[in-house]
C-alpha cells in the first residue's frame, strides 16, 4: 500500500524520479507504473536485487508506458550519487527515521532536486509511534531501527532549515496503528498471536481487495491515527 498520494505529487510519463531509500520498492514501482524514469536507490544490494528483478517483469508485462524507464543504484543517503539538480521528483518514504545525520541527508535531496522539482517525504507520525515505543524497545532498538521520533513542528523546522518549503501534508495509514500497537504489545517477535494474526489478515483483505467502504473508513481513521505523516515540498 501507498503512502504517497501520486494524485497530490503529479508525475508524468517521461519525468525522473528518485525513489531514495526504496526498500521492497513500492513507490519505485508506482512511479514505474506511471511511466517515469525512475532510480530506485538503498544501501541493501538485497532488496535492490528484487527490485531490478520486478522491474524487468514489469516491462515484460506491458505494466509502464513506452516513456517509462528503471534503474537501481546502491548508496547511501548521507552522500547521492547524482549530479546536482537532476530529479524532477524524490520520494523519500518512512527513510529518515533510521538516518542519524538526517539533516543531511534533507540536504542531499534538496541538493539533487531540481528547481522546479517537488520531494514527497513521510516519516512515522509522532504518537502512534510513541505508543509504539512505550509498548516495546524491540519495535526500534534493533539493527537499522528508527532512531527518533519526529514531533511535526520539528520535521517542517529541520525540512525548510534545508531549503524546502512545506505546500501541503497529510496523514496515511490509519488502519496500520492499531495493528502496531497490537504487536508491540504482545511482543514485535511474537508469532501465535491470533489477535495479532486475524488484524494481519484484515490488512491484507485491505491492501488487496480495497474494498469501496474502507475508503470512506480510512478518511477519519487517517487524521485520528494515520501511522505516517507525509510531506509535500518544493525548494525555496
Amino acid at each position: 500500500m501507498l503512502t504517497v498520494d501520486y494524485n497530490k505529487l503529479g508525475i508524468k510519463p517521461g519525468d525522473l524520479i528518485l525513489d531514495m531509500g526504496c526498500g521492497a520498492g513500492r513507490h519505485a514501482f508506482e512511479s514505474f507504473r506511471k511511466g517515469a524514469r525512475v532510480v530506485a536507490l538503498d544501501a541493501d544490494d538485497t532488496e535492490l536485487k528484487n527490485v531490478a528483478g520486478l522491474f524487468v517483469a514489469m516491462g515484460q508485462e506491458g505494466q509502464t508506458t513506452k516513456e517509462g524507464r528503471a534503474s537501481v543504484v546502491q548508496g547511501s543517503g548521507l552522500e547521492l550519487p547524482f549530479v546536482d539538480e537532476a530529479f524532477d521528483y524524490i520520494v523519500a518514504s518512512e527513510v529518515l527515521e533510521h538516518i542519524t545525520d538526517d539533516i543531511s541527508a534533507m540536504s542531499e535531496l534538496s541538493r539533487v532536486l531540481k528547481p522546479t522539482g517537488t520531494l514527497a517525504v513521510t516519516v512515522p507520525r509522532f504518537y502512534p509511534e510513541l505508543i509504539n515505543w512505550a509498548l516495546s524497545s524491540q519495535y526500534h532498538e534493533v539493527k537499522g531501527g528508527h532512531v527518533r521520533i519526529y514531533r511535526k513542528a520539528e520535521m517542517e523546522l529541520r525540512l525548510t532549515s534545508v531549503g524546502f518549503k512545506i505546500v501541503d501534508h497529510h496523514y496515511a495509514h490509519g488502519l496500520h496503528s492499531p495493528y502496531w500497537w497490537l504487536k508491540c504489545y504482545v511482543g514485535v517477535n511474537r508469532q501465535d498471536s491470533k489477535l495479532v494474526n486475524l488484524y494481519k489478515k484484515f490488512l491484507e483483505y485491505e491492501i488487496i481487495k480495497n474494498p469501496k467502504y474502507l475508503s470512506y473508513v480510512r478518511k477519519i481513521a487517517d487524521p485520528l491515527m494515520g501511522k505516517s505523516i507525509v510531506y509535500y515540498a518544493k525548494k525555496v
